[in-house]
């Protein structure tokens, strides 16, 4: 990459944290034809890799000297795969400030194919790997990242570019060049306002992308202006895989207005399915999502919502979630409160039918007695009204009185 741009960052970079060591995962030693040189990687393999065949996405990570464990931490404490997938995680060590001066000084044409071609032909011959590739380069790699995810035919799909980047009339002129016959890519860029050495880059870079608008090219800029030069690249690697995979996991709202803002069912639907061709997984909207739903309007006492809901997602109510005298009586309970009798009944019917829990009969009976008598059947109001005072009395129910005035008012 251009000197003046090295040189500046370079004398940054040399008040950084001391090299870490040691290393969690497997150290490898790749002979590079490219540098001419052995070069050593790190490698994380995630927890249930050797449980099965599956294949994983990569995360390289440039200057894996300081940031390698950072990937790590993500894998090891983001509990469950409903944001982020297990990746394999490759660190490239620069092993000590003069090598790595050296070769983004010296070498960065020789470096950079490297990166591109025989690590990941490495990686991907010795691991299960699957398409998915995702860069992470900050400062001075923050350069190259930019230059591996827009110039040429990159094998990345994804760069996470900290603290620095920019693009040139070759790099627009290789994307446009290739970006057809590539999947979609994804570049997140973060910087802060206090990193005075390198915002203004990251500026540029942001002002050249919306003047190019790459059709096949997803992107974000943001910045984190708490943090500084040093401590950003921790955040902007979280980030920047959120941002990669924000349409891996189950769709999350805050409410149910947030539901019906941002397109209710028709974009729901939408979602899952890129969700699933992108990821290779089920295109209909997931059993968690539809149940999440229901609950919200529930809990938010939306009876219209609650009511769609439950006619659009017809199927999960027959999974084992609803199998309990619990649901079938809070369903039940609600569908009354709204006076629709005729779902009401249905639910306690079911409820009472095929889970008896005695915890919840005498609730289940006279709610239906009251569903009956709204309907105007006082037979079967009564008779079931009885019931509950029956449940009630040999469970020695504390509402016992309130099922014994209901029976009264027949």
């Amino acid at each position: 990459m251009k000197a003046y741009i090295l040189t500046l960052l370079l004398s940054v970079s040399s008040l950084h944290l001391l090299w870490s060591q040691p290393f969690l995962g497997q150290t490898k030693n790749i002979q590079s034809e490219s540098l001419a040189s052995d070069q050593q990687i790190h490698v994380y393999l995630p927890d249930n890799y050797e449980k099965g065949d599956k294949k994983y996405p990569v995360l390289y990570i440039l200057d894996g000297q300081w940031f390698y464990l950072n990937g790590i931490a993500i894998q090891k404490t983001l509990r469950g795969e409903n944001v982020l997938p297990e990746m394999i995680i490759v660190g490239v060590d620069m092993k000590s400030r003069q090598v790595h001066d050296s070769i983004l000084n010296n070498k960065w044409d020789e470096y950079a194919s490297f990166i591109k071609k025989e690590l990941v032909s490495y990686v991907d011959q010795t691991y299960r790997t699957n398409q998915d590739r995702v860069l992470f380069g900050w400062e001075n790699n923050a350069f190259l990242a930019s230059e591996l995810i827009i110039r040429e035919s990159s094998p990345f799909t994804g760069a996470i570019v900290s603290n620095g980047g920019s693009m040139d009339e070759k790099m627009v002129e290789s994307f446009n060049k290739y970006s057809n016959d590539q999947k979609p890519k994804y570049l997140f860029m973060a910087n802060s306002d206090k990193d005075i050495y390198t915002v203004r880059y990251s500026n540029n870079f942001a002002k050249d992308l919306t003047e190019q608008n790459f059709s096949n090219l997803t992107w974000e800029y943001r910045k984190f202006n708490e943090e500084t030069h040093e401590s950003l690249p921790y955040l902007s690697m979280y980030h920047g895989l959120r941002f990669y995979y924000h349409n891996y996991g189950s769709i999350v709202y805050a409410s149910i207005d947030d539901f019906h803002q941002k397109g209710g069912i028709p974009y729901l639907r939408g979602y899952f399915r890129q969700r699933g061709e992108r990821f290779d997984q089920d295109t209909e909207i997931d059993n968690s999502t539809k149940n999440t739903l229901i609950w919200m309007a529930w809990k938010e006492d939306n009876f219209s919502s609650f009511d769609l809901f439950m006619k659009e997602f017809t199927d999960v109510l027959d999974t084992k979630r609803y199998a309990s005298a619990y649901w079938q009586n809070r369903l039940a309970q609600f569908y009354l409160k709204y006076g629709d009798v005729a779902n009401a009944i249905v639910y306690f019917n079911r409820g009472i039918q095929k889970y008896p829990d005695p915890k919840y009969l005498a609730k289940m009976h006279a709610g239906l007695g009251e569903a009956y008598r709204s309907k105007g059947d006082r037979k079967l109001a009564v008779k079931n009204l009885k019931m509950a005072v029956s449940c009630a009395t040999q469970n020695n129910d504390p509402k016992l009185a309130d099922y014994e005035s209901l029976l009264k008012k027949k």
